[in-house]
């Protein structure tokens, strides 16, 4: 019993033995980190925002005279020709007005006559000398006066037609009804300061992403860059589209709080639209702005910051406080990745371009082929040293 237990506490203390030369073989190896190589191609710079679709002429179709109406002749989703007729008012008034101008105009012709007979008798006697000066002057002004009044009635009788004429409203572009907002029977306003919308036609063989970028990726959009389209109704499709416009004024939201965002309105043409898109689909649309070919590249993950007297192998003093490190200011940090040489993390400060959703653009400090670190996550910003031994982590294979 006694020579059991000395092998059961023999054992206990063989494992405990083991796992511990098991950890300083494991500290000895350095620490489990990933890596990638650093490689040459292409990064391409993009720019996101997301809006909405919209045709690129829209034409909403309103009333310049107030009427009810009493025939729609479309609706919504009919496809129409330019010069057709939509929308009938009720014209009886304005008929009345037309005639009322006509017989106004009538009459006026009739002083006219009237007045220019007066005139040419009466310059008839002027020159027998059986009138005065002033009654030929008084002839000669009845005259223009009647004239005046024969022109002031073909006016109003041009605008009493007028009028009339636009009880009916007529299609100005050639495309689809995309919007009804009245019905026969309903009153339609006729302001001419305020539209009061009774139907929108849509041309819907051109259509527009209209998106909001932010106000500091705006600056790197430019007109007649490409992009690439996508709309929500349409998943696994994308189009391709060319940016037509970049408004100069800001769309500002949530103004003078901390959640202020100023956003740009861009526009892209769409190429080929797909006839089932419907104007206020939402879409997202990647621009592409900058492009390097050729270039070195780095994985995103893999660039990290470090202090300026790290990187120079200075130690500054820590705090007071053992739990606590030294306070960095943002001037005094640098961007760097870590290389692998000799099974050693060595820091590397790089000088970085244009980025893509993956990779930066090493404009200086790295050469192809370089190791660079790319996590754990944690370790690569946090506790990774210059000179810490690493190991890399096998990828395991998945079925």
């Amino acid at each position: 019993m006694k020579n059991k237990k000395i092998l059961i506490i023999a054992g206990i203390g063989l494992l405990i033995a083991l796992i511990i030369v098991g950890n300083l073989l494991k500290k000895d190896r350095g620490i489990e980190v990933l890596s990638e190589k650093v490689t040459r191609g292409t990064v391409q710079q993009k720019v996101t925002g997301s809006g909405q679709i919209r045709p690129a002429t829209e034409v909403k179709v309103s009333a310049q005279v107030a009427g009810k109406i009493i025939r729609l002749h479309v609706k919504e989703g009919d496809h129409v020709k330019k010069g057709q007729l939509l929308v009938e008012l009720d014209e009886e008034k304005y008929r009345a007005n037309v005639e009322r101008a006509e017989s106004q105009l009538l009459a006026a012709k009739a002083n006219e006559k009237k007045a220019h007979s007066e005139l040419q008798r009466t310059r008839q006697l002027f020159k027998r000398k059986l009138v005065s000066t002033a009654d030929l002057e008084a002839a000669e002004a009845n005259f223009e006066a009647a004239m005046s009044n024969r022109l002031q009635a073909e006016a109003s009788l041009k605008e009493a037609q007028d009028a009339l004429d636009k009880t009916k409203l007529y299609a100005t572009i050639e495309g689809v009804v995309t919007r009804v907002n009245k019905e026969e029977g309903e009153m339609a306003l006729g302001a001419q300061f305020q539209e009061d919308v009774i139907l929108v036609v849509s041309d819907l063989s051109v259509m527009e992403a209209v998106v909001e970028i932010d106000e500091n990726d705006v600056v790197n959009v430019e007109l007649g860059d490409s992009a690439i389209v996508e709309v929500d109704a349409f998943p696994d499709t994308t189009f391709k589209g060319i940016v037509t416009e970049i408004a100069h004024s800001a769309i500002t939201k949530g103004m003078g709080t901390t959640e202020q965002v100023t956003n740009f309105e861009v526009t892209v043409t769409i190429d080929r639209p797909d006839p089932r898109f419907r104007p206020g689909m939402s879409t997202t649309v990647d621009i592409l702005t900058k492009r390097l070919d050729n270039v070195l590249k780095v994985p995103i993950q893999a660039v990290t910051v470090r202090s300026k007297d790290e990187i120079e192998g200075k130690n500054k003093k820590k705090s007071s406080r053992t739990d606590e490190s030294p306070k960095i200011k943002d001037e005094d940090l640098r961007e760097v990745v870590f290389v692998i040489k000799e099974g050693k993390a060595v820091i590397k400060p790089v000088k970085l371009g244009i980025s893509d959703d993956t990779h930066y653009a090493v404009l200086s400090g790295l050469q192809e082929g370089d190791e660079v670190i790319t996590g754990p996550f944690r370790v690569l910003t946090k506790t990774l040293k210059n000179g810490q031994a690493v190991r890399v982590k096998q990828e395991v294979e998945k079925d």
